[in-house]
Order: C-alpha cells, then sequence, then structure tokens
C-alpha cells in the first residue's frame, strides 16, 4: 500500500507523525507522504516541521515522504502556492479538489491541475476539460477511502478512464481508524467500477510518483 494523502496533528489529523507512521507499518504500507493542510497562512511552518520529522526519523521499513494539501485556496492564488510548497522543499504537493462534501470555490480544480500539482484530491465531478488538461500535465486523480469525499469515486473513475488520466488510492487519514489494508483498498476500487488489471496498474501509478521523489530528488 502506497498512500499520497495524509494528515497529521500539525493540522487536523489526530496522530503525531511518528504515531501515524507505525500504524501505517503496521497495516502494511510500505510509502506514506504526510500532507498536513496549509494555505498562506501556515505553509513555511507546517511544510517546515514535516520536512524535519522526514529528516530526523528516517526508517528503514517505510519510506516517508513531505509534502502538503494545498486546501481552500482561491484559484487564482493556486500557481504561486504550489510553486511556493515546490520551492519550501515538499515532495508530494496534493490539491485540495471540488469535492462534494465542501463549498470549494469553482474553478479549484482547474487551477490545481494547470498549476500542476502531483495529485488532485477528491476531485468531486471532473469535467472532460479538466480531465484533458490532468492527461496533458501528467496531475492524478484521487480515489479516496475517506467516506465523507468518495461520493464521486465512481464517475472520477470513469471519466479517467475514457479520457486516460492515472489515477492512484488514499485514504485522507485524520485518526487511526483511517488507514487500510490492501485489501480494503481493492475494495474500494471495485466499489468504483476499476477491476482487474486496471487495479494493478493503479500500484504504479503510485509508484511513479513515488519515484519522482525518490530518484528525482522531488
Amino acid at each position: 500500500m502506497i498512500d499520497l494523502h495524509t494528515h497529521t496533528l500539525l493540522s487536523d489529523g489526530e496522530l503525531l507523525p511518528s504515531e501515524l507512521v507505525q500504524r501505517a507499518v503496521v497495516c502494511g504500507y510500505r510509502a506514506i507522504a504526510i500532507t498536513d493542510h496549509v494555505d498562506q497562512s501556515n505553509i513555511e511552518r507546517i511544510l517546515g516541521e514535516i520536512i524535519r520529522f522526514t529528516e530526523e526519523c528516517k526508517r528503514d521499513d517505510i519510506d516517508v515522504i513531505a509534502g502538503v494539501e494545498l486546501t481552500h485556496i482561491p484559484p487564482r492564488y493556486i500557481p504561486s502556492m504550489v510553486e511556493r510548497a515546490r520551492r519550501l522543499g515538499a515532495g508530494i504537493v496534493v490539491g485540495h479538489g471540488e469535492t462534494l462534501s465542501e463549498p470549494v470555490e469553482k474553478g479549484t480544480n482547474m487551477a490545481f491541475i494547470d498549476a500542476g500539482v502531483d495529485v488532485l484530491a477528491h476531485p468531486g465531478l471532473v469535467t472532460p476539460e479538466e480531465c484533458r488538461l490532468a492527461c496533458e500535465r501528467s496531475v492524478f486523480f484521487e480515489i479516496t477511502t475517506r467516506p465523507t469525499h468518495a461520493l464521486a469515486n465512481g464517475h472520477v473513475a470513469r471519466m479517467a478512464e475514457r479520457f486516460g488520466v492515472k489515477v492512484v488510492i488514499n485514504t485522507d487519514t485524520h485518526g487511526p481508524s483511517d488507514l487500510v489494508t490492501r485489501s480494503t483498498a481493492e475494495k474500494v476500487l471495485r466499489g468504483a467500477g476499476i477491476e482487474g488489471e486496471t487495479i494493478k496498474r493503479i500500484d504504479s501509478h503510485a509508484e511513479e510518483i513515488i519515484n519522482r521523489v525518490l530518484v528525482q530528488g522531488r
């Protein structure tokens, strides 16, 4: 299991980074990104603390990547915030997409895709235009195991398949019960209409993003 979208008590999660990582190891994870919520007010502080943790607490049994989830940022500020996150050392940049369960500003999906985030989280009712640009920009769509954001999983999966957008499955973990086993992740994928060889390809998609960080240094 590779999970590219998790939170700790550095933002609105319940766990210390160290406990999140330990619980992930017990669940069989081999890589995890810590992507706490940030905006203009806290990105330096939160990302700095995540980076310090990943540098000082390296483990042999799991790769831990420092990242951020840019959250509820007005679309006009998104390009500069993505660049800022990269400059500050974020290995994974997740965009908080237009989920059906929150009042995310219209245009957020397109702005994050155009800015080239790694993953567009819980993107909701994605449009053909968003899908075409995501394919062009190599932005991955998220299938989420988090119930509050999973309402559009089936739509996201169908549109991604239609337009050739790569997808990953993440937990959006905030507390201990949010981490999932590989078996549960596969059930969520099947529930979204993803089967067989396509599930195996999703594993390679997550590996592709991890390799961007571990091999290319970002």
